[in-house]
């Protein structure tokens, strides 16, 4: 009980963030015409603001689920949210070993940036109780957030739904303009990916050529400056150059 406790206390400065960033997640869900109920699943299924966010994306532009449109989602969230899986592999060293596996699938689902920030810098084992106490606020936090967001579109004027759309895109800019402005890497792969992504939208047009679909060009551009990033600023394992 006080491992969970004290999973309960670091969560939640980590759940009162989510259930602001996820409002406006629920704002643009009632923006593209996603039900509340389907935008809480999402958000209580996934746990993920980016591969939400794009997967909404691919499903608004969407006219129908056809293969290539589940096919796109899968591909999209899959490269998204592949870092998770890294993140995972990382935390499996800190657990204690006294965790089952279906406790550690547990631990999977719930793992997210800021969950794993909180569980990696914790000096002790990390327990069942702790992680099941540190994730349940986010969790709850994030599936909340998303939930008064959507409704709450349906009680506010046009021009303040769309003001509160725009939010989520400055939360986006706000955790990557101070990171790109301290770390050259972190710029170029920024800007390599920008200039992806409008070569992607503009080239065809120009030619007359069809369009690429918005999760298609999220999947090219997170591939090309992930590369581009991984050439030219590899990461130096502890011992090189000596």
């Amino acid at each position: 009980m006080k491992e969970w406790k004290c999973g309960l206390r670091d969560g939640v400065p980590i759940a009162i963030g989510y259930f602001a960033v996820s409002f406006g997640f629920g704002v643009v869900t009632f923006q593209n015409g996603m039900p509340p109920w389907l935008a809480v699943l999402m958000s209580v299924t996934n746990l993920t603001s980016a591969g939400q966010f794009a997967g909404l994306e691919v499903i608004a532009s969407a006219t129908g689920l056809a293969v290539a449109t589940i096919c796109e989602i899968l591909l999209t969230q899959l490269i998204i949210n592949l870092r998770y899986a890294l993140m995972s592999l990382s935390l499996t060293q800190k657990l204690s070993p006294d965790i089952k596996g279906w406790q550690r699938l547990v631990v999977a689902f719930g793992n997210t940036d800021e969950i794993f920030a909180v569980a990696m810098a914790r000096t002790k084992d990390l327990t069942f109780p702790y992680m099941v106490g540190l994730q349940i606020l986010p969790i709850v936090g994030w599936t909340g957030g998303t939930a008064v967001g959507a409704l709450a579109c349906e009680l506010l004027p046009a021009s303040l739904q769309v003001a509160l759309g725009v939010a989520l895109y400055g939360m986006f800019i706000a955790v990557v303009v101070p990171v790109a402005r301290r770390y050259r890497p972190v710029l170029t792969v920024v800007l390599v990916a920008l200039l992806c992504s409008c070569l992607i939208k503009y080239v065809p047009a120009a030619l007359g050529w069809p369009p690429l679909s918005g999760g298609f060009s999220v999947i090219i551009s997170t591939v090309v400056a992930s590369a581009i990033g991984a050439v030219l600023f590899p990461v130096q394992e502890e011992g090189d150059g000596v």
